[in-house]
C-alpha cells in the first residue's frame, strides 16, 4: 500500500509540474481549474472508477485527460499491478469529426513533442483515428461504379471526387461527393471472402495498422464506440483492439449515439441503395418490386395524413396510420416471400438487409413495445420508419460500465439545475456506486466581459403569429443596431428565422446571413466579414467557433424547450405527473441546451459580449427565470437597450466601428 501510494503521489505531481512548468514555457496559460480537473481525472483512472467531469468553456479539458491517460499508462504497471506487457490501449470518443482531427493532428503531437524533450516519455504517443466502414473507400466497388458513370452525364464536380478516390482513402476527406456515390463506393459491412480486390486492398491496410501494439490512443465517434460494445455483448469480433481505460468526450452526445446504434431505420433511400445492390447481383426483378412495394406504401401513408387536417397532423404525422395496417402486412408478406427465394442467392449482407425491414415492419404490425415506434419525413416529405430503443439506459449500464473499466465523460453540458441527475440517468449510471462527479469552471471572467440583456417590455405573443415575428424583429433590429453588428443570432425554428429574417431585410444596415442545416460554407463567408449578423439555427448551438469581436452580440431568441416528439412522449410515460415531468426532464434538457448556445459568446479571455434572451418567460416574471439564471454564468444584467450600447462603447476599441 506505501508503494502504491507513493506512485499515485510521482504520477500527480507530473501533472504539476507539466500544466505549472512545461505548458506554459511552450506558450499556455496556467489554469487552476484544468490542473484540479487532471487530478481528479488521474485519480478516477487510477483509482478504477467513473467520473463525470462538466468543464467550462476554455479550461482546457483535452489536454487534462489526455494527460491523466499517459500518467495512468506510466504508472498502472506499479501502482495498480497491471503486467509489464499489458499494451493496451485508451479509447477517445467524440461525437464531431472536427474534434477527432484535432486530437490527431494537434493535441498528441504537441503532447508527445513537450513530454518527450522533458524525459517524462519513453518514446513517442502513437494515435490512430477509427471510423466505420461506411467512411473508406472500397476499391472494388469504386472501379465498378467509376465503370457504371464512365459514359454519363454526370455532374462535373460529383464525378472529380468521385475519381479522386483513387488517390484518398478516406471518403470525410473528399468534397462534392454526392450521398448516393457514397453508399456505393464504400466499404459494405460484410466484406465477402472471396473479394477479388482483397490482396491489395487500402481498408484491410488500414485495420492492420490500427491494432498494432505501439498505439496508444483509438480516437473514435460515439456510434463506432458503441458498435463496438454490441459486438463484444454478442461475441462477435470486436471492431476496437482492446482497451484499458475510456475517455468520452463531447458526452452529453452519447444517448443520442445510443438510440441509434440500438434501434433501426427504414427509408425510401434504404430502398432505393438495397434495390441498386440487388440489381448488381442480377436481381433487377426483385429490386424494382421491392421499390414498386414501398412507393406505393409511402403514398398511402401520405394521403392519409393528408386528408387529417392542420389541426392534428402534426401530432399525428408521427405515428403508423391504422387505415394503412393492411398494405403493410402486405408488404411485410412480400418481403418473407422474397426472402425464401434470395436464401443463399445473394451477398449476406444484402439478405441482412432485407431481413432488418422485415422485422422492423414486423415491430410496427405488433406494436412491439420494446420500441418507441413512429414515422419521420425525410427531405422528400416521405415517410422513414423508426424504432429507438426505450431501454438506452440500460443498454449503456450493460455494454460499456459494466464492464469494468475506468471511465471519463466529458462535456461543457453535463450539469443542469440540478447537477448531474439527469446526465447520469441517460447515461445509464443513475444506480452505478463507482461514480464521482466534478465541475470544472470556465477561466473566463464572465461578471466583466459578459452583459446578459433580457428586455424589461417582451409580451408573451402567440407562437406563430405575426405579433411574435414582428416584436421579435423589432428587439433584433435594436441589439444589431447597438452593438454595430457582429451578432448571431439563434434560432430554435427554421421557420420562425426565415419569417424574421424576410421582414428584417431591408432594416438592418449591415450583412445578413442565413444558416440552413449544416451550411458550413454560409458559416466560413460570416467569418470573413468584418461586422455581419448570422441567423442560425440547429447544429450552430454547438460546435462552432467565432472567437474575437466576430460574435460580441448573441441573440438566443427563444429558450431551446425540445420539441414534444414520440420520444419525449414515451419518457413522460414514467413519471406521475406532467409537472414531475417537467421538473426532471424538459427543464434540465432545456438548461444544457441554453449553455451550449451561450458557450458561442466568449471563446477567449479577451473576447467581450452581450448575451440577449428574447424570451419572455425569462423575464422577472416569467415562469422560468430562476432556470434561467441557475444555468449560467454570473454576468452583469442588464434590461435595457441603452445599457447594451453603454456595454458595447466601454469595452470595445475604435477599430470595432470601421
Amino acid at each position: 500500500m506505501c508503494y502504491k501510494n507513493e506512485y499515485q503521489k510521482r504520477a500527480h505531481g507530473e501533472v504539476e509540474q507539466i500544466f505549472r512548468e512545461l505548458l506554459p514555457e511552450a506558450g499556455f496559460h496556467v489554469r487552476e481549474e484544468q490542473i484540479r480537473l487532471c487530478h481528479e481525472m488521474l485519480d478516477a483512472l487510477m483509482k478504477n472508477e467513473i467520473t463525470l467531469c462538466d468543464a467550462g468553456v476554455g479550461i482546457g479539458k483535452t489536454y487534462a485527460y489526455l494527460t491523466a491517460c499517459i500518467l495512468m499508462r506510466k504508472y498502472s504497471v506499479l501502482h495498480s499491478g497491471y503486467s509489464g506487457c499489458d499494451r493496451r490501449s485508451v479509447v477517445v470518443s467524440t461525437s464531431s469529426i472536427a474534434l477527432q482531427k484535432a486530437i490527431i493532428e494537434e493535441y498528441v503531437p504537441f503532447l508527445s513533442d513537450v513530454l518527450l524533450k522533458a524525459d517524462l516519455l519513453q518514446g513517442e504517443l502513437k494515435a490512430v483515428v477509427r471510423k466505420g466502414k461506411e467512411h473508406f473507400v472500397c476499391d472494388y466497388r469504386l472501379a465498378q461504379r467509376l465503370e457504371a458513370v464512365r459514359d454519363k452525364n454526370k455532374n462535373q464536380a460529383q464525378m472529380e471526387a468521385l475519381k479522386s478516390l483513387r488517390h484518398n482513402f478516406d471518403l470525410d476527406s473528399v468534397h462534392n461527393l454526392s450521398g448516393f456515390d457514397r453508399r456505393l463506393v464504400c466499404v459494405p459491412k460484410f466484406c465477402p471472402r472471396e473479394c477479388p480486390g482483397k490482396a491489395g486492398c487500402r481498408y484491410q491496410k488500414y485495420l492492420d495498422v490500427s491494432k498494432k501494439e505501439e498505439v496508444f490512443i483509438q480516437i473514435c465517434n460515439h456510434n463506432y464506440l458503441l458498435a463496438d460494445a454490441m459486438h463484444r455483448m454478442n461475441e462477435y469480433r470486436p471492431l476496437l483492439a482492446d482497451y484499458r481505460a475510456l475517455v468520452v468526450d463531447e458526452a452529453h452526445k452519447l444517448p443520442e449515439a445510443a438510440s441509434q446504434m440500438d434501434g433501426r431505420s427504414i427509408g425510401r433511400e434504404d430502398v432505393q441503395e438495397i434495390s441498386y445492390f440487388l440489381n448488381r447481383e442480377h436481381k433487377s426483378s426483385e429490386g424494382k418490386r421491392l421499390q414498386d412495394w414501398f412507393n406505393t406504401l409511402s403514398m398511402e401513408i401520405r394521403k392519409d395524413q393528408a386528408g387529417m387536417g392542420d389541426d392534428i397532423a402534426g401530432k399525428e404525422n408521427f405515428y403508423f396510420p391504422a387505415k394503412c395496417r393492411s398494405s403493410l402486412e402486405q408488404v411485410r408478406g412480400n418481403l418473407s416471400l422474397m426472402l425464401k427465394r434470395l436464401a443463399g442467392n445473394v451477398p449476406y449482407w444484402i439478405f441482412r438487409r432485407l431481413e432488418e425491414m422485415e422485422e422492423l415492419f414486423g415491430w410496427f404490425l405488433k406494436k412491439d413495445t420494446r420500441y418507441v415506434l413512429f414515422l419521420q419525413p425525410d427531405g422528400r416529405g416521405d415517410p422513414v420508419f423508426m424504432a429507438v430503443s426505450r431501454e438506452i439506459p440500460r443498454f449503456l449500464h450493460d455494454s460499456l460500465w459494466d464492464r469494468g473499466f475506468p471511465s471519463i465523460l466529458t462535456s461543457g453540458t453535463l450539469k443542469a439545475g440540478n447537477g448531474f441527475v439527469r446526465t447520469r440517468q441517460m447515461t445509464g449510471l443513475e444506480k452505478k456506486s463507482r461514480v464521482r462527479e466534478c465541475v470544472a469552471e470556465s477561466p473566463f471572467c464572465y461578471r466583466e466581459n459578459c452583459l446578459l440583456y433580457i428586455p424589461e417590455n417582451l409580451k408573451a405573443t402567440l407562437k406563430g403569429s405575426r405579433e411574435e415575428v414582428e416584436q421579435l424583429a423589432g428587439q433584433i433590429r435594436d441589439l444589431v443596431c447597438s452593438t454595430f453588428g457582429h451578432t448571431l443570432v439563434l434560432f430554435t425554428s427554421y421557420t420562425l428565422m426565415g419569417n424574421v429574417q424576410q421582414l428584417l431585410r431591408d432594416q438592418i444596415p449591415f450583412p445578413m446571413v442565413q444558416v440552413w442545416r449544416n451550411s458550413q460554407e454560409e458559416i466560413a463567408r460570416f467569418k470573413k466579414m468584418e461586422n455581419a449578423v448570422l441567423f442560425a439555427a440547429g447544429s450552430c448551438w454547438e460546435g462552432v467557433d467565432f472567437p474575437g469581436d466576430m460574435v460580441s452580440s448573441l441573440i438566443i431568441v427563444k429558450l431551446p424547450f425540445a420539441v414534444p416528439d414520440p420520444i419525449h412522449e414515451a419518457q413522460r410515460e414514467q413519471y406521475r405527473s406532467l409537472e414531475s415531468y417537467i421538473q426532471n426532464v424538459v427543464v434540465p434538457d432545456m438548461q444544457k441546451k441554453l449553455r451550449q448556445g451561450f458557450g458561442r459568446a466568449i471563446r477567449t479571455e479577451q473576447d467581450t459580449c452581450v448575451v440577449s434572451i428574447l424570451d419572455h418567460r425569462a423575464t422577472k416574471k416569467g415562469k422560468y427565470r430562476g432556470d434561467v439564471l441557475d444555468a449560467l454564468p454570473k454576468c452583469q444584467m442588464a434590461e435595457k437597450i441603452d445599457e447594451v450600447e453603454d456595454f458595447i462603447r466601454s469595452r470595445k476599441v475604435e477599430r470595432y466601428y470601421s
